[in-house]
């Protein structure tokens, strides 16, 4: 059984348990629940440190675990009174022109591991069975055995790296143009505190990957939506909005766009470079899934960043995606004294990113595995891709589906007018399947409804079709 999974199967079933013993009881020792469930040492104390996190439980090291007191119950003279954060971590909000807002759940979302027997539709990696496991460990295995490999890195990253990302972005892109960085939310938010001063406006695609408008909040700017059709940004009202806030950075995904799916059209490429050029204005293009095209693709178009000559473009792709959400590494690629300011903040806020972790993407990118993962995972996502569009057309004719991409490891539904996205949501929930309301990829009111469904952190058609089926079962209780 996978590892995680076991951990998930064994934290349920103790969760279940809890209430068979009275606040600050003692809970069975490790050994006894490794009898019990028959399962190893580490997914006890995985599963134990999963409840402690809840809240549920508190392990004592050499005393074991004990079921927690209520929320409340003698918390004061544990805590002691941490009122006062309130009033301090909100007291420059009088002095801030934009005030900072942190708000993770739109990422959290994401990243949240379901329950045992959840159909995840709300994932944003893939299935622990499309990840190149194999590979990766590997890689790591030959990493370790590098002479050096413990030594710090360049600050930039490892040349070889650079140089690969830079060959990958293509056009007249160096590798000392490149920057290595610790994922893509990492090298966004880089991006961002580097290209605009706190209070400053950005431009950001409507809808947009929630991740960014957070990014944007807690660095006190102001997200301004320009609306995204099939074709990518609308040039007109990208134009407009420049004209109307004075705005210096627009963040787009010109290639299967989040949540969309669309891409960027060959017309409105050098449009989008022009409009930003003539207000002096950098785009951040995220080429966030590149490495995740179908294998009923065709030729995709280049990144923005290997046609522009003037250093609009900051581009930013990842190694993630397309391998798993702990294989963090990603690259900035800038032109001009743009980039002595991004190193400059990478450096101050990361260091660097951790030099065995380089090595093996070095290691992983240069083996003959990774052609083939990249070749699996495009047929594996294209299947999934249609069994997922064929049930959605088959069982929710009501959602409709205006987009499907070829690209990527979503589909963007809108709802019928009127529909309660949150109850929706609520509602699939129950049903044993995991959603993305549309609401937090928009960053002012938006004009419908919508659900994000993931085809890519599934096991397989199978699985899709009965999370689909669910689904129904969700509508047949929301929709009127």
């Amino acid at each position: 059984m996978h590892e995680r999974s076991s951990v998930n199967e064994l934290t349920q079933k103790l969760r279940g348990e809890l209430d068979r013993y009275s606040p600050g009881g003692k809970l069975p020792s490790s050994r006894a629940l490794v009898e019990r469930f028959r399962v190893s040492p580490v997914t006890v104390s995985r599963a134990l440190a999963q409840l402690a996190a809840e809240g549920l439980v508190v392990t004592r090291p050499g005393a074991g675990a004990f079921r927690a007191q209520p929320q409340g119950a003698g918390v004061a003279a544990a805590v002691g009174d941490t009122s006062w954060q309130e009033v301090t971590l909100s007291a420059d909000a009088a002095t801030e022109v934009v005030p900072r807002s942190v708000d993770a759940s739109g990422v959290l979302a994401t990243l949240a591991v379901p329950s045992p027997g959840v159909v995840e539709f709300s994932g944003g990696y893939l299935h622990a069975s499309l990840q190149p496991e194999r590979a990766m460990a590997a890689a790591l295995a030959r990493a370790g055995r590098r002479p050096g490999v413990w030594d710090r890195p360049p600050a930039e990253g490892l040349p070889e790296l650079r140089e690969w990302f830079a060959r990958g972005i293509g056009g007249a892109i160096t590798a000392a143009e490149v920057l290595i960085t610790a994922g893509g939310q990492s090298a966004l938010t880089t991006a961002l505190r580097a290209l605009a001063p706190p209070g400053a406006p950005v431009l950001l695609e409507s809808p947009t990957y929630p991740g960014l408008l957070a990014i944007a909040r807690a660095a006190g700017l102001r997200p301004v939506p320009v609306p995204v059709d099939t074709d990518g940004v609308r040039p007109d009202l990208l134009a407009a909005a420049f004209r109307a806030t004075g705005a210096r950075v627009f963040v787009c995904q010109p290639l299967f766009q989040n949540p969309t799916g669309a891409v960027l059209s060959a017309e409105r490429r050098p449009e989008v470079l022009r409009i930003a050029h003539e207000a002096g204005a950098f785009v951040v293009e995220d080429d966030f899934v590149r490495r995740l095209v179908h294998e009923d693709a065709g030729p995709l178009p280049r990144p923005l960043a290997s046609d522009d000559r003037d250093g609009v473009v900051v581009h930013v792709c990842s190694l993630t995606k397309a391998t798993s959400p702990n294989f963090r590494v990603s690259a900035l690629a800038a032109r001009g004294p743009v980039l002595e300011r991004l190193r400059a903040i990478q450096v101050v806020d990361h260091f660097f990113v951790p030099r065995p972790l380089q090595e093996a993407a070095l290691e992983l990118v240069g083996s003959p595995a990774w052609p083939r993962h990249l070749r699996t995972v495009a047929v594996e996502l294209r299947d999934r891709r249609d069994a997922m569009a064929a049930a959605l057309r088959l069982r929710l004719p009501e959602l409709a589906l205006p987009h499907v991409p070829v690209g990527g490891y979503h589909l963007w539904l809108r709802l019928p007018d009127g529909t309660d996205e949150t109850a929706l949501a609520a509602a699939a929930s129950r049903a044993g399947v995991a959603v993305a309301p549309g609401r937090p990829y928009f960053a002012a009111e938006p004009p419908a409804g919508h659900l994000r469904v993931s085809f890519a952190a599934l096991a397989g058609p199978g699985e899709i079709t009965e999370g689909v089926r669910r689904l129904r079962v969700a509508c047949d209780e929301v929709l009127v």
